[in-house]
């Protein structure tokens, strides 16, 4: 793995912080202030960085969804796992370390699409890139089910994806409010070992 020069260490130590904070208090009760304290870095530092905020949370979006991708991608690198079985690994984990957070948070790409999807069209490009990688990954896990015959044909593995992306953030706004995973297991039940089997 090639070593990090200082300046990106920094970058990325500005986007971990930024999307704690964004995912703890969305994007307009976050202040520049907070993020560049906590990462002790000059505000005129910040724009050597980014050019604004708004370009900072689109960048914070993106660098929010690469561990999401690299974990679903090692699970559907597991020879032992069809499809299915990858993605069910995949969302049990997700659901347990959302029970050990305290139900915190949720996921930032959801808090974000509601809070500013329809405002800032950098954001809005940022928030449809991560979602479609994201959907894309879970539509190959579901296609590869599909070859192997654990997977329904009779709908398309695009079509589950976005069942799945969709119920999942739905889930994620309801355990927020009642204080459980109940509802991410049911999206989780109802589609991976139901509606989506063969």
């Amino acid at each position: 793995m090639p070593k990090l020069q200082p300046k990106q260490i920094k970058k990325d130590k500005l986007l971990d912080q930024g999307v704690s904070l964004l995912l703890e208090k969305g994007y307009h009760a976050t202040g520049l202030k907070q993020i560049l304290d906590t990462v002790q870095i000059p505000k005129g530092s910040f724009y050597t960085y980014f050019d604004s905020k708004e370009r900072f949370a689109a960048e914070a979006i993106s660098h929010y969804i690469e561990p999401f991708i690299h974990r679903l991608s090692v699970h559907l690198q597991n020879p032992e796992l069809d499809g299915l079985a990858a993605l069910k690994a995949y969302y049990t984990e997700l659901i347990a370390e959302v029970a050990k957070s305290g139900f915190k948070g949720g996921c930032l790409l959801g808090n974000l699409m509601g809070e500013i999807g329809d405002t800032s069209p950098l954001c809005r490009d940022a928030l449809l890139d991560a979602v479609e990688r994201y959907s894309n990954l879970q539509q190959t896990a579901l296609e590869r089910g599909q070859r192997q015959g654990k997977v329904r044909l009779d709908r398309s593995a695009k079509s589950m994806a976005d069942l799945m992306l969709n119920g999942w953030q739905g889930a994620l706004l309801r355990m927020k409010v009642e204080q459980s995973v109940e509802p991410l297991q049911a999206v989780c039940r109802d589609l991976l070992d139901d509606y989506f089997r063969a």
